[in-house]
């Protein structure tokens, strides 16, 4: 499936060395304001080639708006981008045609479509279907940001080096208003040397690193979600699956919830004027798979990008037999910098969604 949601249904298009990548938003309320150079913001901080920390390949990565715009407002049509690709070398990807690359799809793709799958940058499975993702992250934000809510991420760790969390109770709009245009969007802005200095040891080896992304969301009220399948973390764990090399995902106290008591564990409510909150927020904003109106805490775990450059074990799939890779091309030593856009993106439609199927937008 590359269509996703139901209130607002996405559905993305392309491969990463095909004439380009885009996507159609079906379901945006009409008359939606849309600032342009907001969303041009956003695509800048995923789009590659402009930091040591990503693939050196260059994509403006500039949306052609089809429709679905008029006058810098939503029509109530599906809003339709194209984003051309401009900076393809096919060529690198010739000698993986038969030889599947470690970690990647292409084994997978080559069985689930027959072989007739497109390799080249790892065609629709490439990280570089994002950009539209990004795009439609960047436009729901906008209709969010009007009704109060905030989406913000910040690289979480990068190998063993952590940045500081969010405060799971008080977050100040001005620290999500900073990291929702940072390129290396970290909390305590010192860490950003160390983490730099791994993933540069890691380019120079030829070899990548992974870490996490922790996302939080402000201004939701109490009572959006469902309970069972339709909860506010099954949403918003669907759509974040959706992008390549995430691992996994927790909510609030997440995992660590397995290791305390019930007492330890327990969000204590309080009034603060006519408004029912929790003194902390272990639950991550949700219980029932509603939100309690606390922020909205989670955090994901992104791979290490599997293309590396030193020599692999692999398979000959037409000659049926064991042999190995050097993969070429130009690649991330670590994707998680750029996948911070992308997941802030992905909770900003699923929001959307979530709210709009209580007609609480």
């Amino acid at each position: 499936m590359s269509s996703w949601g139901n209130a607002v249904k996405i559905s993305i298009f392309g491969e990463s060395h095909g004439e380009g990548i885009g996507v159609v938003i079906d379901g945006l309320p009409a008359g939606e304001e849309i600032d342009l150079d907001k969303v041009y913001l956003q695509m800048a901080r995923r789009a590659p080639g402009k930091d040591k920390a990503a693939t050196p390949r260059l994509e403006k990565d500039i949306p052609e708006i089809l429709s679905g715009m008029l006058n810098g407002k939503t029509t109530g049509a599906p809003l339709c981008a194209v984003i051309r690709n401009t900076n393809t070398r096919s060529g690198d990807y010739g000698n993986i045609t038969n030889a599947p690359r470690p970690g990647h799809a292409d084994y997978t793709g080559f069985v689930r479509y027959s072989g007739f799958n497109d390799i080249r940058g790892g065609g629709h499975f490439s990280g570089r279907l994002t950009a539209p993702l990004v795009f439609a992250g960047a436009v729901c934000r906008q209709i969010l940001n009007r009704r109060g809510i905030n989406i913000a991420a910040h690289i979480s760790s990068v190998g063993n080096i952590e940045d500081e969390r969010f405060d799971p109770v008080n977050i100040p709009d001005e620290l999500c208003e900073r990291l929702s245009g940072a390129v290396f969007g970290l909390i305590d802005i010192n860490r950003e040397e160390k983490m730099r200095a791994l993933i540069e040891q890691c380019r120079l080896e030829g070899d990548s690193i992974g870490g996490t992304i922790e996302c939080a969301v402000t201004g939701v009220p109490a009572g959006a979600g469902s309970p069972m399948f339709g909860g506010v973390e099954n949403v918003i764990s669907s759509i974040i699956f959706g992008i390549p090399a995430v691992k996994g995902i927790e909510f609030g106290e997440g995992f660590n919830a397995s290791r305390l008591r019930g007492s330890e564990n327990n969000d204590e409510f309080y009034y603060d004027g006519d408004n029912v909150r929790t003194r902390t927020n272990r639950h991550g904003g949700i219980l029932g798979g509603i939100s309690s109106g606390m922020p909205i805490i989670f955090r994901t775990a992104i791979k290490p990008t599997p293309s590396i450059s030193v020599q692999q074990n692999t398979v000959d799939l037409d000659a049926h037999s064991d042999t190995t890779l050097n993969v070429k091309g130009r690649h991330d030593p670590c994707i998680v910098v750029r996948a911070v856009p992308v997941v802030e993106a992905a909770t900003a439609v699923a929001v959307i969604n979530i709210l709009s199927e209580v007609h609480m937008l």
